[in-house]
């Protein structure tokens, strides 16, 4: 079964590789004709970059603005300076709106004046439009090529204007019914138009309300929405109901994996728009900051230790499990914070149900401090024969939790509410407050009840 499935998914990069080892251009170039921009995309962000460029010149000029398209940022940027102006210019040009508007910061002030130029009238309005609105925004998303039909006329007429246009846009599933002012006020079905008596007028079976999204709306919430509601297009207007363009579920899909990738490297201080193999400085630098952070984060934690060195050297056995405080204050707290970023990410905790969240997440850590204080006070009898120290580390453990708790909740909405990104800046925060609580209240009741 695992050959058949080697034998359908060809190990490209492999492949690749070894023709680039070999010098065998042409193997390389079929190889490349017979994948989609978004597998080249794929394969060139694997490759270093000096056998990168040698692959990005065998890539097919036609292809050459989808797979930038498909690229991270990281990578786009290496591929750009090293491409030629012209071609450049060639295949940015062919794109759609929406994909220029993409590549568009990215791209040299010389090849984007060309990419103008080669415009009509007509696409370089349309560009503005997209421009005009920020990328992460839903107008920022959205494709200005939309059909559009009036309310008045028969399905008839309709079913005459799409043969006679001959080519409609890519995920096409409805078309957008507007007044003479433009003013959205409507959308009528691919479906009902196809299977719907063609005597009646467009109004008649069109859906008076279709849902759609503000300009200046969220990336975010647009993707949580076509989630949602299993949306494949959707209009877009601005504050007066005009219809600007329209947003389709491929954009969509960029949003999602972006915010997926955004969770796992934002946690660790990390871009996902990161080249993987961006030169050793560029790397180290961007890195330095989030390490130096951690720095001062450890250093804070280990200037509360020391203030109990004294007890330390008289009871050893502080040194040994003052770390599990720590460590289990430090994993429950991520667990609620995990949660809570994902909440505040999907829109499904707010000022109105934050308070219960924090309630259940106090209570389940109450629930779990006390079972696991239980066992490791238990370890600590077995292991020293001390029930003081044992009774000192299951409060620790117990009053830990429940700060991480409070923390888990608190930091994240607190960080989001001064505009700063709750999954990056929650982790070096919640690990903050564990480590110096759990080292200050275990030391501290150890400094009460053992001296």
């Amino acid at each position: 079964m695992q050959q058949a499935q080697d034998q359908q998914h060809p190990d490209y990069l492999k492949q690749i590789l070894t023709a680039l080892e070999q010098g065998a251009a042409d193997e390389i170039r079929e190889i490349l004709s017979d994948l989609h921009p978004a597998d080249i995309g794929n394969l060139l962000e694997a490759i270093p970059p000096e056998q990168r460029h040698i692959v990005w010149e065998l890539v097919h000029p036609e292809l050459m603005g989808e797979v930038l398209v498909e690229v991270p940022e990281g990578v786009r940027t290496d591929l750009v300076e090293k491409a030629d102006e012209q071609a450049l210019v060639a295949a940015t040009s062919a794109l759609d709106t929406d994909d220029i508007a993409d590549l568009i910061p990215d791209l040299p002030d010389d090849v984007i004046a060309q990419v103008m130029f080669t415009l009509d009238t007509q696409e370089r309005q349309r560009l503005d439009t997209v421009l005009s609105y920020p990328e992460d925004t839903a107008g920022g998303l959205m494709n200005v090529d939309a059909v559009t039909v009036r309310e008045e006329i028969a399905l008839d007429v309709v079913l005459r204007y799409l043969r006679r246009r001959g080519e409609i846009p890519e995920h096409t599933n409805e078309l957008y019914v507007v007044n003479r002012d433009g003013l959205l006020v409507g959308s009528l079905l691919v479906v009902k138009l196809l299977i719907t008596d063609t005597a009646q007028r467009v109004r008649d079976v069109m859906q008076a309300e279709p849902r759609k999204f503000h300009a200046m709306t969220p990336a975010r919430e647009v993707a949580a929405a076509f989630e949602r509601y299993n949306l494949v297009t959707a209009p877009v207007t601005d504050e007066n109901d005009y219809l600007l363009g329209r947003i389709t579920v491929d954009d969509v899909v960029d949003v999602i994996r972006d915010e997926a990738d955004h969770s796992v490297m934002a946690p660790a201080g990390l871009s996902e728009e990161e080249d993987l193999f961006a030169p050793v400085a560029r790397s180290a630098r961007n890195r330095a900051v989030w390490l130096g952070v951690n720095l001062i984060t450890a250093i804070l934690a280990s200037w509360v230790i020391s203030f109990f060195e004294p007890i330390i050297k008289q009871v050893v056995a502080l040194a040994v499990l003052m770390p599990i405080v720590a460590s289990m204050g430090g994993n429950a707290g991520t667990q609620t914070v995990t949660l809570v970023v994902r909440g505040l990410a999907l829109g499904t905790i707010t000022d109105s149900n934050a308070r219960r969240i924090l309630v259940k997440e106090l209570l389940v850590s109450v629930s779990n401090g006390m079972i696991w204080a239980l066992v490791v006070a238990i370890v600590a009898v077995v292991w020293y024969e001390n029930q003081l120290l044992a009774l000192v580390i299951g409060l620790a453990m117990v009053i830990n939790l429940v700060v991480a708790a409070l923390a888990g909740v608190f930091i994240p909405i607190t960080v989001r509410k001064l505009g700063i990104d709750p999954a990056l800046a929650s982790g070096v925060g919640l690990t903050t407050v564990t480590d110096v609580v759990g080292f200050f209240v275990f030391l501290g009741l150890a400094t009460m009840l053992l001296i």
